[in-house]
Formats: C-alpha cells, structure tokens, sequence
C-alpha cells in the first residue's frame, strides 16, 4: 500500500470516530491496539512503555491515566525509561531545572532513537502549554514523536493513532484554552487502596511569579455528583483514603463544567461542603486535600475539618513569604498578619493540626528584613514540614520583568530561612513521639530490610516492623523515636 492509499485509510478510520468522550478515545485505543499486532510479530513481543512524572500530585494523577490507556492498547510497562519502546515525559513548568531536566532527558535518548526506528518519544503536561517551548522542541528536537499539552492529554490514543498509523511523523497538538474535561478513562494507580481525585482545574489567582493559570487556564469545577460518583467506584475498588486534588481547593464552586441538580438545589455549595459529602461515604475511611490558598481558607472549613474525623488532621496552607510587602508584588492577596490571624484560628479549632507550606526565597525586591519576617512566620507557625525553594524566573510571568536579585544575596538569604526551617520543622512534627497514632501502611521499607512504610494522617512517615500483609491497612503504631521528619515505631493493634 502507498503512502497515498495509507492516508486516505487513515482518514477514513478517523472520519468513523465518535464524536463524543470518552467512546471517542475507547475507539483510538482499540485501533492502535492493533496497530501494535505489526510490532509484535516483527519484534516477539509487546511493546514497552515509560512514563516520566514531574511536578506536582495533578500531574502524578494526570499520569496513572496515561499509564491505563497505554496499558489499555497493550502496552506494558518497562521498569527503568532506558528499557522503554515509548518513552513519554508528562512535564511541569513551575521552575527553571524542571525545564533543564527535560531537555537533558532528550539528548540522552537521541542516539537510541537513532538506533531504533520503533522507539517513540512523547511530551505532554505544562510545559507543553508554552507555544516558545513547543516550537524550540520542533527545531531542536525533531526526533520527537508527540507534543500535546494539559487540556487534551486525556486524546493521547487518538494521537498515537496518527503516529502509529504513519500518517505523520511528528504529530503536535496543544489546545491555547480547555475545550471539555474527559474523565472516565483508564487508569493505572500506583496504589490500590487509595487514590487523587480531580475536583476543579485551573486557576484564578494569578500570583506574579506563577505560570500556573497560564498553562492550566481558568477555575473549572467538577459537579459534586461526578466527583462522588467517581470516589463511590473508587471506594468499591478498594480505596479506603481519597486525596481531593485541584490547584485552589477552597474556591471549588467556581464555573461548573456541567449541570448540576445539587448546585441548582443549593447555589451556594462550596468546598466545606463537598468535603461533608464526601465524608458520608460508606467504606471511605481518610479524606485528604490538596492544595488551599490562604485568602480563601474559611472559617466553615476549619468547622467541617473539627467535626469530621475523616479529614486528615493536615493542612497545606503556602504562605510563600512572611512579608507583607512581598505578599503584594506577588499578588497573594493577604498579609503577613492576615496569615498569622488564619494561624491562629486553625489552631484553635485543630490543636492536633500539622500545617505543611511553602516558602520561597529570592523573589525580586527581597531584602533581609523581608527575610526576617519570613523567619518569623515559621517561628510562629511552627510547620511540621515545608517545601523551601529558589524564586525561578518564568517567562510570560509579571515577576519576570521585574528587577532580579544577585545569585549570592539569595543563596544567603534561602541558607538562612532553610537553617530555621529545619530546627523548627523538626521539632515540631516530634511533638508525637511516645504517642500511638492509627498508619495507613503503604509499602515495604526500601532501606530497613523487615520494616514497612505508612503515613498518619498528618501526612508524617513512620516506619516500623512488618511485612506485605500489612499494605493498604490501618494499623495502631507506637512512635517510639522521632527521626527529624519521620518515626520509627512498632505495631501496637491492627485497627478494624
């Protein structure tokens, strides 16, 4: 068959496609599924994939349905991307070495796919959504087989199809705006018993020095039925702890993406309550949340999260910087006192509360009396954990036309808060040593040889003795030694 008389195949097969999600993927995946019959009859076997995550748990989550549609054609999953037929990069763009790792990633597979005319490359994820990059990956990197980006990742069949079928030998598509959410799609999750849970896509805020709203465009919310539907067939699964995902959890409610007869029934339907709700399903025994933007955390969740044990006793609450002066250029929307006050009012209504955050340093006009009062608000704040990292400058960003800061003054700067960070993290998230908290066990000890791994639900590690019988239970843990970040501890009671 000619290349003429392939494509006009190929358009046919396409132009027979449904219109309508998810059937239209199911169709692309069946089709390259057999289109991959040709690699197994040439090569013995079926082919291998690898999927690279970086970033943030979205991304991770964006992923575990990557990883099902390729599982659904019939791929199968190489253990280490040097073992991979197809090797794809679901990619962040929040920092400057996310972008470096990639691209060091690539050189280092272009001989192989020189070498290997089977072998493909795949690029999706965040920083697929910045049109200078796509165009720099076009020229520098035409060994390349796919590029698409986060508002169609969920059409990763449908592309592949147009690869496999030879119709194209670089196929590019990145939506500039989301057309539809696609759910429903396979999935592959890393764990069984528990699992991330898209709620809302976007964001609104804007912050200075993010390029987030820009490549993952507005607050979209998910309708409470679409989201419970999805955790009661999770729950069935055998989920027993649930992360509800989304860039700025406490403005759920914004821009609903269908119909709902619950937001019709009650207009003001927030956050606090879809967290309610969700807490009434049967089976679901820990309910987590990721990420809340200060400005909006309420005081009617803090309420939801005291009245429900459920609810991990742990909030990620980014303050970014202690500087009410800084707060502004960023465009956090409060201030330094407007944190602390939210500080205070969690507490008093969560006294066992861990609050995790992050800090960045170097962000420009910085001076050290505003890194004091960073110092300050992890002083008084007192995080068992915080994520501390270097302002990156991101093109397309306000900050990035701002006046920058010399590399030594902020390296001093980030020694400083990290060395207070440290102290203060560490003797904090200790304050439960000799307690016994209920773990969620997770996995065998990669390290300590006859130990397992779990997390309380404060988000903090314990590792203790057992074995593979104990995955995916809760078990009663005495914390006989706090180790900085994490326990050791020993079983004390399996918990029902």
């Amino acid at each position: 068959m000619n290349t003429n008389e392939t494509h006009i195949l190929n358009t046919e097969i396409i132009g027979m496609a449904p219109l309508e999600e998810p059937a239209r993927q199911e169709f692309f995946m069946d089709k390259c599924h057999e289109l991959i019959e040709d690699f197994i009859i040439r090569r013995g076997k079926a082919p291998s994939f690898f999927v690279s995550t970086f970033g943030c748990q979205m991304n991770a989550h964006d992923s575990e349905k990557l990883i099902g549609i390729l599982e659904k054609i019939g791929y199968t999953e190489a253990d280490e991307e040097k073992n991979a037929d197809f090797v794809i990069y679901n990619t962040c763009t929040v920092r400057e070495n996310a972008n470096q790792k990639l691209y060091g990633h690539l050189g280092s597979l272009k001989k192989r796919k020189q070498e290997d005319s089977d072998m493909m490359i795949g690029i999706c994820g965040c920083m697929m959504q910045q049109p200078e990059i796509v165009e720099y990956i076009k020229e520098s990197y035409r060994f390349v087989d796919l590029v698409f980006g986060t508002f169609n990742f969920y059409k990763l069949a449908e592309l592949l199809y147009r690869r496999l079928s030879g119709e194209e030998k670089q196929v590019i598509e990145v939506l500039a705006a989301p057309e539809k959410n696609v759910e429903n799609l396979p999935e592959k999750r890393k764990f069984n018993f528990k699992s991330g849970v898209n709620i809302m896509y976007g964001c609104n805020n804007f912050c200075t020095y993010c390029i987030v709203p820009y490549v993952r465009g507005r607050e979209r919310s998910r309708t409470p039925e679409d989201i419970l539907c999805e955790i009661n067939r999770l729950v069935e699964e055998g989920c027993v702890e649930i992360m509800l995902l989304g860039q700025n959890v406490n403005s759920y409610g914004v821009n609903f993406l269908e119909d709902s007869d619950i937001i019709k029934a009650n207009p003001e339907y927030d956050f606090p309550d879809l967290l309610n709700d969700v807490c009434k399903i049967e089976g679901l025994k820990r309910v987590r949340f990721m990420t809340s933007h200060p400005k909006d955390l309420s005081d009617k969740l803090i309420d939801v999260i005291a009245e429900n044990p459920k609810i991990a006793r742990q909030i990620h609450l980014p303050v970014q910087s202690g500087s009410s002066r800084i707060l502004k250029a960023m465009n956090r929307k409060y201030t330094k006192e407007d944190y602390l006050a939210l500080v205070d009012r969690i507490r008093a209504k969560l006294p066992d509360v861990s609050l995790t955050t992050d800090i960045m340093v170097g962000f420009p006009g910085e001076t050290e009396e505003d890194i004091q009062d960073t110092i300050d608000v992890v002083k008084y704040a007192k995080y068992d954990q915080s994520f501390t990292f270097i302002y990156s400058i991101r093109t397309g960003t306000p900050a990035a036309k701002m006046e920058q800061l010399s590399e030594d003054f902020v390296n001093n700067n980030f020694n400083k808060v990290l060395e207070v960070v440290r102290e203060t993290c560490a003797e904090t998230s200790a304050r439960f040593a000799g307690q016994t908290k209920e773990v969620l066990v997770e996995g065998l000890n990669d390290h300590m040889e006859g130990y397992v791994t779990g997390r309380m639900d404060n988000n903090i590690l314990v590792h203790f003795p057992g074995g593979e019988e104990l995955i995916g239970k809760f078990v009663d843990v005495m914390l006989d030694e706090a180790k900085g970040f994490y326990y050791i501890g020993h079983v004390v009671e399996t918990s029902k």
